[in-house]
């Protein structure tokens, strides 16, 4: 009996050591509904504020009980405290740190304290955040909070990716983003030559100030600065302090070339840099150190863009020169050390990371022509981001498109937000979470389509590029075969959540690229099937409305106005072309590979869309010329070229398209002019340049000559080279 009772008493010990060791092992800040903790904070700042009522606001939706919100006062059991220092975290890091029941929130600096308790909302108290005002919470009227102790610090100092959730306060904190308008002094970010030394305020009595190209100075909006003038130096100095003076508590800004391609000076003393430096870069470097020297309480940053792209090989940035180096030319379909586009930037990459610990990475993860179109890579993201780590980047900008309709833009933002923060995750996890909480039961179907989309381009072997077209991948990722496919798996996710509306939506905003695809591959199939391609059409054009979709590209091109150009130009209206499959010969070549299908492409009744990829056909600073034959004498009254604005693509208007008639090919009468009127719009249009006579004329030669504008004007990306000009279909009715 002793024995017997021996081990109950004990048994009874120990169950009463384990409930005791329990409850000190959890806080409880609220009970049945009632708050039993206060958050406290240790002092009133912006951050420390914002942490403590996003604090407040979700365990209240949580819980229905708020937590009282003190200031500076001892704490208690079951409080939270807010605001402290911590050396184990760097700039917003945190450390979460559970002391005598007590659990502090403690902030290595910047918004530390908010990220801290972003992290725990998510990760202890259950709450999930996915795209703009949209999260999910499980209510409980108790909430206890474990022994917690963690410390972390973001893998880069500053991180940005563009969404359109980022109005949304609690999205931005949430995804731990931040936005360079909050760092660069007057938002002045990239692209800055243009506004610090305006080229129609300094250009006509100071060409000296700017690019010398081809042996002319051209001072335009996009042309670069002389930077081995002195003068240019010393006024920039000048506008800068200016610029520091106007903007107290900043201490970065940008100092960097226009946008543009080529544009840098090639004057003898800047030509002389080069030479010695072994790279364009060389002659930035040293004057941003200069500026950097002379205010040395500053950072600026410049760009390692294009023809600054690689280092140069003698000067080295000083400590508060930020090189702000970016992947645009790269191809997206595997990791950048993995093709040829992208092992360029790696050695770039490689080369400035041998010379300074500031390196700001501008990386591009959407298709800018077609916003609204697959581009699959996601398998990609996460190796990136590690090079990049690898290599000293502290700051990470990922641009993405931040409209609704961008291919899956909600959990690109979701996972690269995620991926800035810690590069070691892993992506095809995050997809899983992400799907599950976003889409619900129709997230199986979804993830099998991204992994079909992926292994379809990986086998296809085409590479995946930021100005793209679906039509690019209509023998590789997006064949027939696949897109069927890839729609019986949208079926089936639309059916999985038929019964919820906010799901179904999501998941048919995310069907309209693939949708967007199809309609893309249709109008280049003269088989298509003209009716179901109308239908197509229509709810395409009333899904984007319903859904705001504001825009397919980069450039502003609206789904309204391509539904409209779309029901002009790609189907079947009942107008004979009578030059419809008539050959062409060249008397003035296209450039470069265009020469080679140009003849089939201007009669092959097959109109070119918004990207110059396909079915155009480009001359480049030169003129063109060509006959077509209609095979016999032919009766019409109207010629019409159709032509390409995208002048971002360095594609402008030409200055005039002549046509003339001839009956033996030999002897030619003027048939008509038509005229065009400079146009610096960025968005992309399609210019019909008609010309229509009163009578009847009977002919079995039409020759087209277009006079091109030769140089790129100062206006331009491209001032002072050659401008491109494409035509695609000439009818004649």
């Amino acid at each position: 009996m002793k024995k017997k009772f021996f081990k109950i008493f004990l048994l009874t010990v120990i169950l009463d050591v384990c409930a005791i060791l329990t409850a000190q092992a959890q806080i409880t800040i609220v009970k049945n509904g009632k708050a039993k903790g206060r958050i406290v904070r240790v002092e009133r700042n912006t951050n420390n504020d914002e942490a403590a009522h996003l604090l407040q606001r979700f365990v209240e939706r949580i819980s229905g009980a708020q937590l009282p919100l003190v200031d500076g006062i001892k704490p208690r059991s079951g409080d939270i405290v807010i605001g402290e220092k911590t050396d184990k975290a760097k700039e917003d890091g945190f450390a979460l740190e559970t002391t005598g029941n007590i659990l502090y929130v403690r902030s290595g600096g910047g918004r530390g304290s908010i990220y801290g308790v972003v992290t725990l909302l998510e990760r202890y108290l259950g709450v999930s955040y996915y795209a703009k005002n949209v999260y999910t919470l499980t209510p409980n009227k108790t909430i206890t909070i474990p022994i917690i102790n963690i410390a972390e610090t973001p893998a880069f100092r500053f991180r940005q990716t563009f969404s359109y959730g980022n109005d949304d306060p609690d999205y931005r904190h949430w995804m731990r983003l931040e936005s360079h308008d909050e760092l660069f002094a007057a938002d002045m970010w990239v692209h800055t030559f243009n506004t610090i030394l305006p080229a129609d305020v300094y250009g006509k009595d100071h060409p000296e100030y700017y690019s010398m190209i081809n042996g002319k100075r051209q001072p335009g909006t996009h042309s670069q600065w002389c930077l081995t003038n002195p003068n240019v130096l010393e006024i920039a100095c000048q506008k800068i302090d200016s610029i520091f003076r106007a903007n107290p508590g900043r201490r970065m800004i940008s100092i960097s070339q226009n946008d543009g391609n080529g544009t840098y000076c090639q004057c003898p003393e800047c030509k002389k840099v080069e030479e010695e430096e072994g790279a364009v870069s060389g002659n930035y470097i040293r004057f941003l150190n200069k500026l950097a020297s002379r205010f040395p309480d500053k950072e600026f940053s410049t760009l390692a863009y294009l023809f600054t792209m690689q280092p140069p090989k003698k000067v080295k940035p000083l400590p508060n020169v930020n090189i702000m180096l970016c992947d645009i030319d790269c191809k997206r379909e595997v990791p950048l050390t993995d093709n040829a586009s992208g092992q360029d930037f790696v050695r770039a990459l490689e080369g400035w990371s041998a010379i300074s610990d500031n390196i700001f990475i501008w990386d591009y993860v959407i298709n800018f022509d077609g916003v609204v179109s697959p581009f699959p890579n996601f398998h990609c993201l996460q190796k990136n981001i590690s090079l990049f780590k690898k290599h000293h980047a502290t700051m990470l900008f990922e641009q993405n498109i931040p409209n609704r309709g961008t291919d899956f833009l909600e959990m690109k933002a979701w996972i690269l937000a995620r991926l800035m923060w810690n590069p070691e995750q892993d992506t095809d996890s995050l997809m899983w979470q992400f799907m599950k909480g976003y889409y619900g039961d129709a997230a199986p179907y979804l993830y099998q389509y991204q992994k079909l989309l992926q292994g379809a381009l990986l086998a296809s072997g085409i590479p995946l590029w930021i100005y793209d077209s679906p039509i690019t991948h209509k023998q590789g990722m997006l064949n027939e075969p696949l897109r069927k496919t890839y729609n019986e798996l949208f079926d089936r996710a639309e059916q999985a959540v038929q019964k919820d509306t906010v799901l179904l939506n999501r998941v048919r905003l995310s069907r309209l690229p693939l949708q967007y695809s199809e309609l893309e591959i249709a109008r280049t199939d003269v088989n298509s099937n003209a009716e179901l391609t109308r239908k197509k059409l229509d709810l395409f054009e009333q899904r984007t409305h319903d859904y705001g979709v504001v825009t397919l590209n980069e450039r502003g091109n609206r789904p309204a106005d391509y539904c409209r150009l779309y029901r002009q130009r790609f189907l079947p209206t009942g107008e004979r072309n009578i030059a419809k499959g008539k050959p062409v010969r060249f008397v003035s070549e296209p450039t470069g590979r265009y020469a080679s299908f140009g003849a089939a492409a201007l009669t092959d009744g097959l109109y070119g869309g918004t990207t110059f990829v396909e079915s155009w056909v480009g001359w480049e600073g030169r003129d063109a010329d060509f006959i077509i034959d209609l095979g016999e004498r032919q009766s019409f009254t109207t010629v019409t070229g159709d032509f390409l604005l995208q002048s971002g693509a360095w594609i402008l208007l030409p200055e005039h398209v002549t046509y003339s008639v001839s009956d033996d090919g030999q002897t030619w009468r003027d048939f008509g002019t038509y005229t065009f009127t400079e146009d610096r719009s960025l968005s992309v249009k399609f210019i019909d340049a008609a010309v229509t006579v009163p009578q009847p004329v009977n002919a079995r030669y039409v020759r087209v000559n277009v006079k091109g504008i030769g140089k790129c004007p100062s206006w331009h990306y491209g001032v002072g080279y050659d401008a491109w000009f494409f035509i695609d279909e000439v009818t004649v009715k």
